[in-house]
C-alpha cells in the first residue's frame, strides 16, 4: 500500500493544493452546461431557449437533492482530522444508499416537469423541446448522484485531483456526442436540444462508473476500507448525515430556485429575452465556479482542522479564504463589465440577443461580487457543521429579495416600468450582497464560540 498523502504545511499552500483541482474539475462541469448552451445557439433561438428552461428545471431538482450528499464531506473531514478512517468507509456505505433513494426522487420530478413549465409559460413548439431534453436528463441522476458521493469521500480526505481528472475525461466525451447527437451524424439524426440531454447522460454513466473502479483499485483508498464489507442502510449514521444534509439541501433549494425560477419568469417575455438571460447566466455560473471551488478547499481545512482539535487554524484557513475569494471575485467582475459585448458575441450570432445580453452582463459583474462572498462563507459554515442559520439567511435574502425583488422589478410598474429581464438581476445582486454580510457576522459568531469552546468541534 502506498503511504497516505500529506498536505503542505502552510495554510496557503493547503488552500492552493486543495482548490486548484476543485477550480478545474468545477470548470470542467460547468464547461458541459456551456458547450451545450453555445452549440444550441447556433442551431436555433428555440433551442437556446429550451436548453435554458430546462437546465434550469434540471438544476433545480437535481442541485437540490445533491446538497443533501455534500453532507458526507464535512463530515469526512472531520474523522480524517481525528484519525477516524474506518468510519469514513462506513459513512461512504450509507452515502451511497442516501443517493439511491434521492435518485428515485429526481427522475419522478424531471419526468414530471408540469409544476415547472407552469411557472415559465414556455410557446408549445419550445415546451415540447423541454419536455424531450428532460427525459434525457433524468437518465443522468442516479450516475451523477453517485459520483457526487465519491467526489465528497475524496475531496474531504484531501484528494481532489482524481475528481478534475474524471471530470475532464468526461468533458473530452462530451464535445464529440453533443456533435453527433445535436447536429447529426454517423448515421444518427439531429436532435437539438434533446441531443444535448442524451450526451449528459451517456458521459456521466462512464465517469461514475470509471470513478468508483478507480476507487477499487487504488491503494491509497484501502485504508477507509469502503468496499470492506456491505452494509444495509443503518438509520442511526443516516440521521447524522441528513442532519447536515438536509439544511444545506434546503440551501441549495433556496439557491438554485431563486436562479433558476428567475429564468422561468424570464421565458414570459419571449425567446430572444430568454435565450439573452441564458447567455447572461451561464457566464455568471461559470465563473462562480472559482469561488466555488475556493470554497470548498476552504470547508475542508476547516473540518479537518477542528476534527483534529485546533480551532484556531479553522478560523485562520476562513478567513483566508473569503479573503481570497473577494480579491479573485473583485478582478472576474472587472473583466466580465468590461467584456460584456464581446462574451454576448461569442454565445449568439443574433443581433437582437446579443443586444439584451450585453446590458445582462454588466449587472452579472455586480452579481458576481455578492456571489463571491456568500459562496466562500456557505461552505466555510459547512466546514463548521452549521447549516441551519446559513439555509435561514438564503431563504430570506434569496427568496425575498431577489426573487420577489426581481418579479417586482422585471415585470410589474410597482416600481415604475418593468424593467425585464434586468430587474431580475438587480435584485438578485442586492440579495447575494445581503446574504454575504449576513453569513460574515454568522462566521465570526461561531468562530469564536469555536475557539472558546473546543469539546463542541468533536461532533
Amino acid at each position: 500500500m502506498n503511504p497516505p498523502r500529506t498536505l503542505p504545511y502552510s495554510l496557503p499552500r493547503e488552500l492552493l493544493h486543495l482548490a486548484w483541482p476543485v477550480l478545474v474539475s468545477q470548470t470542467a462541469v460547468m464547461a458541459n452546461g456551456v458547450i451545450d448552451t453555445l452549440m444550441a445557439g447556433r442551431i436555433s433561438a428555440l433551442d437556446l431557449a429550451a436548453v435554458g428552461i430546462g437546465a434550469s428545471i434540471y438544476s433545480t431538482v437535481f442541485v437540490t437533492l445533491m446538497g443533501v450528499l455534500l453532507a458526507l464531506t464535512p463530515t469526512v473531514a472531520h474523522h480524517y482530522g481525528a484519525g477516524r478512517f474506518t468510519e469514513i468507509g462506513a459513512d461512504v456505505r450509507q452515502s451511497v444508499w442516501l443517493a439511491l433513494a434521492l435518485s428515485v426522487v429526481a427522475v419522478l420530478l424531471l419526468r414530471n416537469p408540469e409544476p415547472f413549465l407552469m411557472l415559465a409559460r414556455p410557446a408549445a413548439e419550445v415546451e415540447a423541446t423541454v419536455r424531450a431534453y428532460l427525459l434525457a436528463m433524468s437518465w443522468t441522476v442516479p450516475a451523477i448522484l453517485l459520483f457526487r458521493v465519491y467526489y465528497g469521500f475524496t475531496t474531504g480526505i484531501g484528494r481532489p485531483r482524481p475528481v478534475m481528472l474524471f471530470n475532464l475525461f468526461a468533458l473530452a466525451l462530451k464535445v464529440p456526442l453533443n456533435a453527433v447527437l445535436m447536429f447529426g451524424g454517423l448515421g444518427l439524426p439531429a436532435l437539438g436540444a434533446e441531443g444535448a440531454g442524451w450526451s449528459s447522460a451517456l458521459t456521466t454513466w462512464c465517469l461514475m462508473l470509471a470513478a468508483w473502479g478507480w476507487c477499487r483499485r487504488d491503494d491509497d483508498y484501502a485504508r477507509y476500507a469502503v468496499f470492506a464489507r456491505f452494509d444495509w442502510p443503518r438509520w442511526v449514521a443516516l440521521r447524522a448525515l441528513l442532519a447536515l444534509g438536509l439544511p444545506i439541501g434546503a440551501t441549495f433549494l433556496v439557491d438554485v430556485t431563486a436562479f433558476s425560477f428567475m429564468a422561468l419568469f424570464v421565458a414570459r417575455l419571449g425567446a430572444e429575452t430568454s435565450a439573452a438571460h441564458q447567455v447572461a447566466a451561464s457566464v455568471a455560473v461559470f465563473v462562480f465556479m472559482i469561488p466555488m471551488a475556493l470554497g470548498h478547499a476552504t470547508g475542508v481545512l476547516v473540518g479537518q482542522s477542528l476534527g483534529a482539535g485546533k480551532p484556531q487554524r479553522a478560523r485562520d484557513a476562513a478567513v483566508l479564504g473569503m479573503a481570497a475569494g473577494l480579491g479573485i471575485g473583485v478582478l472576474i467582475a472587472a473583466g466580465i463589465g468590461f467584456g460584456a459585448a464581446q462574451l454576448a458575441a461569442l454565445y449568439s450570432p443574433d443581433a437582437a440577443v446579443q443586444t439584451i445580453a450585453t446590458g445582462l452582463l454588466v449587472l452579472v459583474a455586480f452579481y458576481h461580487l455578492g456571489d463571491a462572498v456568500q459562496a466562500v462563507g456557505a461552505q466555510v459554515l459547512r466546514g463548521y457543521k452549521r447549516a441551519t442559520a446559513p439555509m435561514v439567511i438564503y431563504a430570506l435574502a434569496l427568496w425575498g429579495v431577489g426573487l420577489g425583488g426581481g418579479y417586482v422589478l422585471g415585470l410589474t410598474d410597482l416600481l415604475g416600468a418593468p424593467r425585464g429581464a434586468a430587474g431580475f438581476w438587480m435584485a438578485g445582486s442586492a440579495s447575494l450582497l445581503l446574504a454575504g454580510v449576513a453569513i460574515l457576522v454568522y462566521f465570526e459568531r461561531v468562530s469564536r464560540y469555536s475557539a472558546a469552546n473546543p469539546a463542541s468541534n468533536k461532533a
